[in-house]
């Protein structure tokens, strides 16, 4: 039997691959759900505004003021000119991100929106652990 190659005298497959070796187009999948996970938005090339954007830079600003002083976040900020205004890029209107226009007037968060997030999300899994000392799922998630 010598002539028989070696991958069949062990008995494995001709399309099996070594483990943890795997084409790319496998990607893993949602565990409830069809989807791959790969949207995501594309900016424009250009780096103009649209033409149809017709507010000047000074507007937007004041607008983005305004709107950190009721306490809204960046982020939060950059949704509410889009739904209500219509600017569907901030930086293209005014040349500055949402972030840098907040820190020019003072008006910055102390802490960085995604770390204020992740330290609210600890917290609320230490009081959920603290009432359910059991949930050993939540604890390592």
């Amino acid at each position: 039997s010598s002539h028989i190659r070696p991958s069949l005298q062990l008995g494995l497959a001709d399309h099996a691959e070594p483990a943890g070796l795997s084409s790319n187009s496998d990607k893993m999948g949602r565990m409830y759900g069809h989807g791959k996970g790969m949207a995501s938005s594309a900016l424009p090339y250009r780096r103009k505004p649209p033409t149809w954007v017709k507010m000047k830079t000074e507007d937007v600003c004041d607008h983005i003021c305004k709107l950190a002083k009721k306490g809204l976040t960046p982020s939060q900020i950059g949704v509410t000119l889009r739904d209500s205004f219509g600017i569907p890029q901030v930086r293209t209107v005014t040349g500055n991100k949402i972030l840098r226009i907040l820190k020019t007037n003072g008006l910055a968060p102390t802490l960085p929106e995604d770390m204020y997030f992740l330290i609210k999300k600890a917290v609320s899994i230490r009081k959920h652990l603290d009432k359910n000392r059991k949930d050993k799922d939540s604890k390592f998630r």
